[in-house]
């Protein structure tokens, strides 16, 4: 009888294993921009083989940083971005560049549409800098473009060139890379977060 328990009892754990595995990949390669839709990305832990973007900040000039794509732990791609107005200070709201540390991706569309921010834009979550003195919110990965990710004819939806990768604390990438890293990550899967380093 104990070996029949035994036996049932490893049965059931076997397809709790199976389930759980089963399942998990589709929560961590969400893509939230496949549709257009805005829908987030989900949140989780994030896998061995889970693909990853880092932040890497410059602090020669946060506006000559770098944005890496690493799928498996390799680099995929990396973009120049920028983020910041050229202050150090993550706790200058509107100024500073982004606070280190690992960042949950909200939402990922092609089509955003908010006052600033329009088109191919990546929201990240409210965090607070790195004294706790100021909340960081309104956060994306983002470019200058229309909604619909046209370049426009006002300069906020014109890329112009080195200048335009200043930000209020955004990730600010070149409109061809960030849809470059759509793409990349449209194939690849998508990240549960970013990870920002100094």
């Amino acid at each position: 009888m104990n070996a029949d328990k035994g036996s049932l009892r490893d049965l059931i754990t076997a397809w709790a294993v199976m389930t759980t595995l089963t399942l998990t990949p589709a929560t961590l390669t969400a893509d939230p921009a496949g549709s257009g839709s805005g829908s987030g990305a989900e949140a989780g832990a994030a896998a061995p083989t889970a693909t990853t973007l880092v932040f890497d900040k410059n602090p020669d000039d946060p506006t000559d940083s770098t944005l890496s794509v690493h799928r498996n732990g390799k680099p995929r791609a990396t973009y120049r971005a920028g983020s910041g107005l050229g202050v150090q200070d993550d706790c200058a709201r509107a100024k500073g560049w982004l606070p280190d540390g690992n960042w949950r991706i909200r939402a990922g569309t092609r089509t955003y549409d908010g006052d600033l921010v329009k088109g191919y834009a990546v929201r990240l979550q409210d965090m607070p800098c790195s004294r706790g003195t100021v909340t960081r919110t309104e956060i994306f990965i983002h470019s200058e473009t229309n909604r619909d990710g046209s370049e426009g004819t006002s300069e906020a939806r014109r890329w112009d060139g080195p200048g335009d990768y200043r930000s209020n604390g955004c990730v600010k990438l070149h409109p061809a890379d960030i849809k470059a890293m759509f793409r990349l990550l449209d194939r690849v899967g998508w990240p549960t977060h970013l990870r920002v380093v100094p």
